[in-house]
């Protein structure tokens, strides 16, 4: 015995509208076909479902009692996929929906507090936010935006948009200051003690530091090792040493008073930072939105 196969949309609404029209040449007015084109695809119907709809008449067209019945359940589907595609069209027009977002975990603390401001700007919209300093997978994870420090990974299903530049300055807390004494230049720096970062590579990285005019290559003797953003900004705060450190993210720090910025001269340009977004046909509005946030964001931090 074969299947019965579900019967498509379009006889679905043809036989709505005979239903609430009460006529065949009424529907097909309404719908914009011929009586005959009607007639057909009402039989059809029928005969996939093995029953009478209608009840016809020379004066009337009525519903079965099995036409009642199937009546309510597709006004019901109707109705849904309307709703459905009204909430599909609002969400490419108005930002809507859910936005999974991944974010370098220094930065992403500095971020954070920002989102309450797209939360008011666009109410519809509900992040789903990770902190983590590993490369993340756009496609393979299901992120809709990865934000990332430095070097990317070659690949043209992906999206990349570039938010903003960075600089490397040197930092330490007033605390630490006052017990160690001021860093007036770079050969100071090897009578203080040193917070390293430790990279996805597990190479320590070595301070890059303007010097006279040449980039050169510092390697301290750290006193403490750390393989996370944040902790080594946390660290430094809290009096362990001098560290290296993104300026966007120092700064709210400097603002409080909480860091002192060390021997200005002495910065150099940073990595890039870019939103890897995964390749679609076209950039859903929420997303657009959340990545437009995060660059007007990161430019304010230093305006």
């Amino acid at each position: 015995m074969s299947e019965r196969q579900d019967a498509p949309i379009n006889e679905i609404a043809v036989f709505v509208a005979v239903a609430q029209s009460g006529s065949f040449t009424r529907a097909a007015e309404d719908i914009g076909s011929s009586k005959s084109n009607v007639g057909k695809a009402v039989q059809r119907l029928e005969a996939r479902l093995g029953t009478k709809l209608f009840q016809r008449t020379t004066r009337a067209v009525r519903l079965t009692e099995d036409g009642e019945t199937y009546l309510q359940a597709a006004q019901l589907a109707l109705d849904g996929l309307r709703e459905a595609e009204q909430q599909l069209a609002s969400r490419r027009s108005e930002p809507a929906g859910r936005v999974k977002i991944d974010l370098p975990a220094g930065f992403g603390r500095l971020l954070l507090p920002s989102f309450r401001a797209l939360r008011e700007t666009y109410p519809k919209v509900t992040l789903e936010v990770a902190l983590t300093d590993r490369m993340s997978d756009p496609i393979g994870e299901g992120w809709d935006v990865v934000v990332r420090i430095g070097a990317l990974p070659e690949d043209s299903e992906l999206t990349v948009r570039k938010l903003c530049d960075l600089r490397l300055g040197l930092y330490a807390s007033p605390e630490y200051l006052a017990q160690r004494g001021d860093v007036s230049d770079i050969g100071d720096l090897a009578m203080h003690d040193a917070i390293v970062f430790r990279g996805p590579s597990g190479r320590l990285r070595p301070w890059t530091l303007q010097d006279g005019g040449v980039q050169r290559d510092y390697a301290p003797q750290p006193v403490l090792v750390l393989a996370d953003g944040q902790a080594l900004v946390e660290a430094t705060v809290a009096g362990f040493g001098v560290a290296q450190i993104l300026d966007r993210v120092a700064l709210p720090y400097v603002k409080a008073g909480r860091l002192v910025h060390l021997l200005a001269a002495a910065d150099v340009d940073g990595p890039p930072v870019h939103a890897i977004i995964s390749l679609g046909q076209k950039m859903a509005a929420k997303t657009r939105a959340v990545v437009n946030h995060l660059a007007e964001t990161l430019q304010r931090s230093v305006d």
